[in-house]
């Protein structure tokens, strides 16, 4: 396992600008879970308060996650993320297992999640078009525009995520300045929601709210490619986790305020009929459109940055080799494929829910063993250049490892199939590291 970071060979075949980084954070981070999960949430919850106060516990969740991956990422720059950190902090072992996490799950899943949701919402408005056909179809797409040239893949990437930020910014306003018949609910404490806020529903939700907010952490798969990463990754990282939160809070505050709680309980399609109530059946339908194009940022910010995990994968373990080979451009066009096929596997195979349910656990998983390195290496390497530290420490870890700790309880007391099977992908990866290691 190296143990010093090797950026030559990114620098020598380009890098990406902080502009790009930063989209990639901000497109990883919007998407599928801020435009689907208050239906489910709004099946145990029905209060306004409470909503916008799930959304805002998991804006400072990640806040403090980014805070942790900030100093990691500047103390320890290498593209893989947790596999990286993980190695270099716990064990080669503990890296492995990470890295297969996010090969198997933790960014095809995703892919696979969005790309549904961009077939839904684009049903909407083509009848005729099968939402598994237009998944299928984006993420073959976006497989093509990032394997070939870095070039194209910084384009497709930053045009795609303005756009977003632009349209999503454009339906709050509207909704709030325009909506012919808004709710009348409210945004302020009322009675019961106290009791609301400590208990299972709440902590169950916030699986979902976290899983939305996964992706500030996205940046970091990319270091190596990244110009001054010890400089430039802190700022990446927490501006694009700051942007998505107050983008998220005002989303649903304008979704709770243009439809009837009613129509959304259990729906994915939250933005398709909170666009219903403020446009009309022709309006929303444009909608659909315009929501399916918010989307592509996201499967694009994710193809880009998941398969560098399966690059480092191959460098360091002699069994994964090829997918660590490049092209010509630099570019792990192996490692694109490979997880651009599991996602397609995904989408033919899987439903919704137990996709999202079960991501959202096991990447929790993954990011509070990350977190929870910031203490061991400050333990075990104190006097390790770190460009970046953590804001307030130790607050910010310890916040964000309760809060993780509290909602994976208890999902595996409310949801055990989707807890522990992610569970069992981790003892898998296990026994893979254990074949495929190397030998002295």
């Amino acid at each position: 396992m190296p143990s010093t970071p090797n950026l030559r060979q990114a620098q020598a075949t380009g890098s990406y600008d902080n502009k790009t980084a930063l989209s990639v954070v901000i497109a990883n981070m919007i998407g599928t879970g801020v435009f689907t999960s208050l239906g489910y949430q709004l099946l145990d919850i029905q209060s306004g308060f409470v909503i916008l106060t799930l959304w805002f516990i998991g804006g400072i969740t990640a806040l403090c996650g980014a805070l942790c991956y900030a100093e990691l990422g500047a103390a320890l720059p290498r593209s893989g993320g947790e596999y990286n950190f993980l190695s270099r902090i716990y064990h080669p072992a503990a890296g492995f297992v990470s890295g297969w996490v996010s090969a198997t799950v933790g960014f095809a899943a995703p892919v696979a999640l969005v790309a549904i949701t961009f077939g839904v919402y684009l049903e909407q408005a083509i009848p005729h078009l099968p939402a598994s056909v237009s998944a299928c179809c984006i993420i073959i797409a976006m497989t093509l525009a990032h394997s070939f040239s870095r070039r194209t893949s910084s384009s497709v990437q930053s045009s795609f995520t303005g756009i977003k930020i632009l349209l999503i910014a454009l339906f709050c306003i509207g909704a709030w300045a325009f909506a012919p018949n808004p709710q009348s609910i409210s945004f302020l404490p009322i009675s019961g929601d106290g009791k609301l806020l400590t208990s299972s529903a709440f902590a169950v939700a916030l699986i979902y709210v976290n899983y939305a907010y996964t992706g500030w952490n996205s940046a970091t798969y990319i270091t190596g490619e990244l110009t001054n990463p010890q400089r430039s990754l802190p700022k990446i990282i927490l501006l694009g986790t700051a942007t998505v939160m107050l983008l998220y809070i005002a989303l649903h505050a304008a979704f709770l305020y243009l439809a009837p709680i009613a129509e959304m309980q259990g729906q994915i399609e939250i933005a398709y009929i909170a666009g219903t109530h403020l446009f009309g059946e022709l309006g929303a339908k444009i909608m659909a459109v315009v929501l399916s194009v918010l989307l592509i940022s996201s499967v694009s910010a994710m193809t880009l940055a998941g398969p560098r995990v399966l690059q480092v994968l191959g460098q360091d373990i002699p069994g994964l080799k090829l997918l660590a080979k490049t092209n010509d451009a630099g570019l792990p066009n192996l490692a694109i494929y490979a997880q651009s096929c599991l996602a397609l596997l995904m989408v033919l195979t899987a439903s919704f829910e137990a996709i999202l349910v079960f991501t959202g656990f096991i990447l929790g998983l993954n990011t509070l063993f990350a977190v929870a390195g910031v203490f061991v290496l400050r333990w075990r390497q104190p006097n390790l250049p770190r460009p970046f530290r953590v804001t307030l420490y130790p607050l910010p870890p310890l916040i964000f490892m309760g809060i993780t700790l509290w909602t994976l309880v208890h999902l595996l007391q409310q949801r055990p199939l989707e807890g522990w099977l992610a569970l069992g992908i981790v003892a898998a990866g296990l026994v893979v590291y254990s074949g495929l290691r190397p030998r002295p």
